[in-house]
């Protein structure tokens, strides 16, 4: 048994590195619907619905591509297609649901946050010993839980208030995993060792 789960965390590894630009664009589609929300404060609650449908259906469909591309023995439901299905409901639900109430929409975007921050600790936790400076994927995942959770706890701030919060831990969020896949790029080399002798 523990030989398989070696086996799994090596070829996640192994997968994360050599895809790293996939992490990359992740982290990108986060600073751009963060960096939208501040520089556009007034913004109404139907754009605030298009940008958030379009930012977490772009973070499903990277989720679908890295576990299009993950070998045989990768557990994919559980580490990439699960995520990437979370994302896409709650893309699909902000984009078909235009009339969603404000009140709703922040149950959405706060729950979205909660599960995806708990799998990305998980996907942290389990390649802790096989990837270096883990521990950004790790805050990256605290940031969205934090983000979530008060959210939830006060959804009747005001709404410029919880435009900033978006805005602020989608920017945290994406300036983290964008770190993280630059460190994974660098560390390429050390995840393909050349081949020798047993």
């Amino acid at each position: 048994m523990n030989a398989n789960v070696d086996i799994n965390c090596e070829t996640m590894a192994g997968l994360l590195t050599r895809h790293w630009w996939l992490l990359a664009l992740r982290g990108l589609a986060a600073v751009t619907f963060g960096v939208l929300a501040f520089v556009w404060p007034r913004i109404t609650l139907l754009t605030l619905i298009i940008f958030f449908g379009a930012y977490v259906l772009v973070n499903g469909v990277l989720s679908f591509i890295l576990a299009a591309k993950a070998p045989k023995d990768f557990p994919r439901f559980t580490g990439l297609i699960l995520p990437g299905l979370v994302s896409v409901a709650a893309g699909a639900v902000a984009c078909g649901m235009p009339g969603i109430t404000a009140l709703a929409l922040l149950v959405v975007i706060a729950t979205w946050s909660c599960l995806n921050g708990i799998m990305e600790i998980v996907s942290a936790i389990r390649l802790r010993k096989e990837i270096n400076n883990e521990w950004l994927w790790i805050l990256a995942g605290l940031v969205s839980i934090v983000f979530g959770v008060l959210v939830l706890i006060w959804p009747g701030a005001g709404a410029l208030a919880l435009i900033w919060w978006i805005g602020a831990s989608s920017v945290f969020f994406g300036v983290m995993l964008i770190a993280l896949a630059f460190r994974m790029r660098r560390w390429k080399g050390f995840a393909s060792p050349a081949p020798g002798p047993a």
